[in-house]
C-alpha cells in the first residue's frame, strides 16, 4: 500500500512493477541485471482518486499517460533494483500530491487607467522618434 495523504492511499492491486534492464553505462552488469523498474498505475481504475483527480493527473503525466488510463513511470537511475522500486513510488506519490492541489481560480483584471495613459505617451514618444527618421528635405 501506497500512501499519499491522510485520506488517500493506493491499493498494491493498482499498481503492476515490471523490471527490466537498463540503458546505459554498467559493463557487464547492465547486461546481466535487470535493475530498471517500469511501475504502472491503473489511474482510471482507481476508486480511491476522485475524478477531479484524475484529470488533473492525466494533464500532470502528459507522455506518461497511457490510451488504457494508466501512468506508467521508468526509473533506471540506481543499480539498485530496491531502490529503483522506491524512487519509482516515491515519484508516484508527488505526482498524485500534486494533482490533489486545487490550481487557485485566476481573477480577470483590468490595467488601471495610470498604466493605460503611460502605454500610449510612450507610445506617442515612439512615433515622434520614427517621424524624424524621415529623409531630410534639401530645400530647407
Amino acid at each position: 500500500m501506497l500512501e499519499i495523504n491522510d485520506r488517500i492511499s493506493i491499493e498494491d492491486w493498482e499498481m503492476t512493477e515490471q523490471f527490466i534492464r537498463a540503458s546505459g553505462p554498467g559493463g557487464q552488469n547492465v547486461n546481466k541485471v535487470s535493475s530498471a523498474v517500469e511501475l504502472r498505475f491503473e489511474a482510471e481504475r482507481s476508486p480511491n482518486l476522485p475524478p477531479a483527480v484524475k484529470t488533473r493527473l492525466r494533464k500532470l503525466a502528459g507522455r506518461r499517460w497511457t490510451k488504457e488510463g494508466a501512468v506508467v513511470l521508468q526509473v533506471d537511475e540506481t543499480r539498485s533494483q530496491a531502490r529503483n522500486r522506491e524512487i519509482a513510488r516515491e515519484r508516484l506519490a508527488e505526482l498524485i500530491r500534486k494533482a490533489l492541489e486545487k490550481p487557485k481560480r485566476r481573477i480577470p483584471t483590468r490595467p488601471t487607467l495610470g498604466s493605460k495613459r503611460r502605454r500610449l505617451e510612450g507610445k506617442k514618444q515612439r512615433g515622434e522618434v520614427k517621424a524624424l527618421r524621415g529623409k531630410v528635405d534639401p530645400g530647407n
